[in-house]
């Protein structure tokens, strides 16, 4: 189970838009000491199922000067900094041995968010999200250093389970939800409280956006 405040580690079965869905309530968490077998457990778990589409959602640190606490960024693109990989090991018949990254996040499910979120006037930014470990909030230096390698965003999930759920098939939408900014001249101090209040108040237009866009691709 998970063991981090926020995630109740529920597998959830419900409508979203009418539509039949199935939905992860919390997740496990490499920091947590999982290995990333049992990290990404889930997405084969859905796999299983029938699957077709996976939206993933994280709270992330903000690195793009244009970005403001309460963004949706839509992610485009991923850095994968996790020292263990989740496809390490015996190749799952889902998919290629050396499967190809170059769409990691659908284009037309990010196209449709986009035309969404332009219907509803919701603020959507775009950018590339990086994956690290944690579970420290990173440095003045980690988060300049990320920056520089062109990341937008920084979080301590997401890319384990895109990379199983690109493996199966799967089509994916990630969304990251921007909680606190660091690299810039003034450094702020930020808690896991803090993250969560952010992310709570963005979660209403996240929603909104994944409810339709549900809507609209089933």
């Amino acid at each position: 189970m998970s063991t981090v405040e926020g995630h109740s580690g529920k597998l959830i079965f419900g409508k979203l838009g009418g539509i039949d869905i199935m939905a992860m309530q919390g997740r496990f968490h490499y920091y947590e000491g999982y290995n990333m077998k049992e990290v990404t457990f889930p997405v084969r778990v859905m796999y299983e199922l029938g699957i077709k589409t996976l939206f993933v959602s994280n709270a992330a640190g903000g690195m793009n000067p244009a970005f403001k606490i309460g963004d949706l960024m839509v992610i485009t693109d991923h850095i994968n900094f996790f020292p263990e990989h989740p496809l390490r090991g015996k190749n799952f018949p889902t998919g290629p041995r050396f499967p190809d990254m170059h769409e990691a996040y659908d284009h037309e499910l990010i196209n449709l968010a986009t035309k969404i979120a332009k219907e509803k006037k919701i603020r959507l930014v775009y950018g590339v999200y990086i994956g690290v470990t944690g579970p420290t909030f990173e440095t003045p230096a980690e988060y300049r250093m990320y920056r520089t390698l062109g990341g937008d965003t920084v979080g301590m999930s997401t890319v384990p389970e895109v990379i199983v759920a690109h493996h199966c098939g799967i089509k994916t939408f990630g969304i990251s939800v921007v909680t606190d900014l660091g690299g810039f001249d003034n450094p702020v101090e930020v808690s896991h409280e803090e993250v969560q209040e952010a992310a709570d108040k963005a979660q209403p237009l996240m929603t909104e956006i994944m409810r339709e866009m549900i809507k609209r691709t089933a």
